[in-house]
């Protein structure tokens, strides 16, 4: 997994050669904390597909607000830098391999 930020965003996700899993979350979020070990899972699993890259909406609040994010944590799937889906909370392993095949 890997961190973006304002300034490297347009290269970690919109121009990334895989499929992105967006992980938008804050340290103080006990819920994004607890998405970490499926995080993780989905990275190792995935890896040869998917780029999980995570976003700290506590240090990036300009990123996140432009986005439209409403709440954390929210993932969002890109394909050629393109939103294909995005959840709104904590999920399932199982909901974010789904959004992430749909791409």
């Amino acid at each position: 997994m890997k961190a973006t930020t304002k300034a490297t965003f347009g290269q970690d996700v919109l121009s990334a050669k895989k499929i992105v899993l967006l992980d938008i979350w804050a340290p103080w979020c006990a819920p994004c904390r607890g998405m970490e070990p499926i995080l993780e899972s989905i990275s190792e699993e995935l890896k040869d597909t998917v780029e999980v890259v995570k976003l700290d909406a506590s240090v990036e609040m300009d990123q996140v607000e432009s986005l439209g994010v409403s709440g954390l944590p929210t993932f969002f799937v890109y394909k050629d830098g393109q939103v294909t889906g995005s959840i709104l909370g904590a999920t399932s392993k199982v909901n974010l391999v789904k959004l992430i095949s749909k791409a």
